[in-house]
C-alpha cells in the first residue's frame, strides 16, 4: 500500500527519502495498539510487516511468541564478511491507544503530512523513530554493503510493560557486539543525542478496601473506616514535600553525576524553559535550576492516579491509586520495590485490606568513554553536522537495562522531540527527523562495525 497521490506530492518536495516515507506510511496504517482495546490480529500484522522487510532484503526473519505474549519480530541481515561484528537494532511496533477520535485533527491511523510533520499514532513512538535503522540495514544488505551482521529485534509490548522481549533476550546465547536503540531523542530538532543513562521504574497499583459497601456519611461518619482517608494517609507517607527529595529509605544506591556530565548539561536549554515549553509549573523555586539533575540523576515519586468515592455523601469502601517511583541510574528495582511497598503498608491502619501489584524496570548507565559510544557520537555528528550531546533520560526503556546487564554497549538515540506529542492526540514526527535518522543510521552501522572490531 502506498500513500495517496496528494500525500505523495507533498512529500516529494522534502529531502527525506521517498521510499522510507512510503514504508513508514504503510506501517503506521496498521493500528497495532497494545493497550486495552488493541486487536491481536493487528499486532501480529505489524510484527509480520517487519519480518517481510527483512526477508525482502535477503535476510532471515520470523515471529516469536513467548508465553502467549504479543509476537516479537526477530531477524538477521548478514554482512558480506563472515568475520564482521554483530550489531543488534531494537524498536517496538506497538502503540498507545489513540483515545477519543475527535481529539485528533486527522484520523490517527491515516498518516497525514502538515507543515513538515507526519501525523499518526506511532509516528514518533516508535515506528517513525526506529524505521530508519531497519530501512538502512535492509538497503545496505540488498547492495551487499552491510558492514556488520545486523540482528533485528522489534517487540509489541513496550507500551504495556510486557516481559516477552526480556525473556527472549535472557535465552539468547549469541548476543551482539553492540546495540542501537532508536526510541529516544532530545529537546531540540536536529541536535543529535546519545543517551548514556536511563532511570528505572517501580510502578505500583494500590487497592484499599475498608468495608463491604459504601455507607451513608451522616449515619456512620466518624465511626466507620473510610477507604479514601486510608489511601490518603498511605500516599502521604511516601510523597515528598514540595521542593523535597524522596525519603531516605528510597535513596539507597544513588550515585552523584560526575562534574564533566554536569558541565555538559549546562550547554542544554535551561530547565525552566523546558518546563515552560510543555506547559508545566515548577514544583518549587529550585526546580528549573535543578531540572537535569533531578530528572536524570535522582529518584522521584509521583502519584499518577486516584479513584475513589462518588459525588454524594458516602464513606467510600474502596480506593485505588497508581504510584510510580523513578529510580536513579545504578538503583535497582529489586532493592527499592520492597521498601516502597513496606512504607505504604505500614501507613495503613488495622482493618484496612491493602492489595499491591507492580511492574519493575531497572535503570541503566553506560560509560561515556566507551569506544562504541564515542564512535557513535562522532558518527551522528557526521550525519547531522552538529556535535552530538551525551545526555541522560528521566524515562525508562526496560530492554536497555537488560542489554547493559549482558555487557552489550548500547547506543540509545533517535530524533523524538517534545513537540511530537507522543502518547497524546495529534502525535507526529518531523520529516527532518526522519531524514536525520536515516543519515545517522547509515553512519552508525559503519562506525559501530569499526569500533566493535577494535574493541
Amino acid at each position: 500500500m502506498v500513500p495517496r497521490p496528494s500525500l505523495v506530492r507533498r512529500l516529494t518536495s522534502r529531502a527525506v527519502n521517498q521510499a522510507l516515507l512510503d514504508e513508514l506510511v504503510d506501517w503506521l496504517r496498521i493500528p497495532s495498539i497494545s493497550t486495552g482495546e488493541g486487536d491481536p490480529a493487528q499486532l501480529e500484522r505489524a510484527a509480520a510487516w517487519v519480518v517481510e522487510r527483512v526477508r525482502g532484503a535477503g535476510g532471515e526473519g520470523r515471529l516469536v511468541t513467548i508465553d502467549g505474549g504479543n509476537p516479537l519480530a526477530v531477524g538477521e541481515l548478514r554482512a558480506a564478511d563472515p568475520a564482521a561484528p554483530t550489531v543488534l537494532i531494537y524498536g517496538h511496533y506497538d502503540v498507545q491507544s489513540p483515545g477519543a477520535p475527535d481529539a485528533w485533527t486527522s484520523p490517527p491511523f491515516e498518516p497525514t503530512v502538515r507543515d513538515g510533520r507526519l501525523y499518526a499514532r506511532g509516528a514518533s513512538d516508535d515506528k517513525g523513530n526506529f524505521l530508519p535503522l531497519l530501512h538502512v540495514a535492509c538497503a545496505l544488505a540488498r547492495d551487499g554493503a552491510l558492514p556488520a551482521h545486523v540482528r533485528v529485534l522489534v517487540e509489541g509490548e513496550e507500551e504495556v510493560g510486557g516481559r516477552s522481549v526480556a525473556r527472549w533476550l535472557a535465552g539468547d546465547e549469541r548476543g551482539a557486539d553492540a546495540a542501537i536503540v532508536f526510541d529516544s531523542g532530545g529537546e531540540e530538532p536536529g541536535v543529535p543525542t546519545v543517551t548514556v543513562g536511563l532511570r528505572g521504574l517501580v510502578h505500583l497499583h494500590v487497592r484499599v478496601r475498608t468495608g463491604e459497601r459504601d455507607l451513608h456519611s451522616g449515619l456512620y461518619g466518624g465511626a466507620a473506616l473510610n477507604a479514601a482517608h486510608v489511601l490518603h494517609a498511605m500516599l502521604a507517607a511516601v510523597v515528598p514535600a514540595p521542593g523535597g527529595r524522596v525519603r531516605d529509605e528510597l535513596r539507597a544506591g544513588i550515585v552523584a553525576p560526575a562534574d564533566a556530565e554536569r558541565a555538559s548539561w549546562a550547554r542544554l536549554k535551561p530547565g525552566a524553559q523546558v518546563l515552560a515549553d510543555v506547559g508545566a509549573r515548577p514544583a518549587d523555586p529550585r526546580a528549573g535550576a535543578e531540572f537535569y539533575e533531578r530528572n536524570w540523576a535522582d529518584a522521584s515519586l509521583d502519584v499518577n492516579e486516584i479513584v475513589t468515592g462518588e459525588p454524594r455523601t458516602v464513606i467510600p469502601s474502596t480506593a485505588v491509586a497508581t504510584v510510580s517511583l523513578r529510580l536513579a541510574p545504578r538503583q535497582r528495582a529489586a532493592d527499592l520495590a520492597p521498601v516502597l511497598e513496606r512504607l505504604l503498608r505500614d501507613a495503613a491502619p488495622p482493618g484496612a485490606e491493602v492489595e499491591l501489584s507492580e511492574h519493575r524496570a531497572d535503570s541503566a548507565l553506560f560509560d561515556v568513554e566507551d569506544p562504541v559510544l564515542r564512535a557513535a557520537g562522532q558518527a551522528m555528528e557526521r550525519a547531522c553536522g552538529t556535535p552530538a550531546l551525551f545526555i541522560r533520560s528521566g524515562g525508562s526503556i526496560p530492554i536497555v537495562a537488560d542489554l547493559a546487564a549482558r555487557g552489550i554497549p548500547t547506543v540509545v538515540s533517535g530524533f523524538a522531540v517534545p513537540a511530537d506529542r507522543i502518547h497524546a492526540p495529534d502525535e507526529s514526527y518531523l520529516l527532518r527527523s526522519l531524514e536525520l535518522g536515516e543519515a545517522s543510521a547509515r553512519e552508525l552501522l559503519r562506525a559501530l562495525a569499526g569500533a566493535s572490531h577494535q574493541s
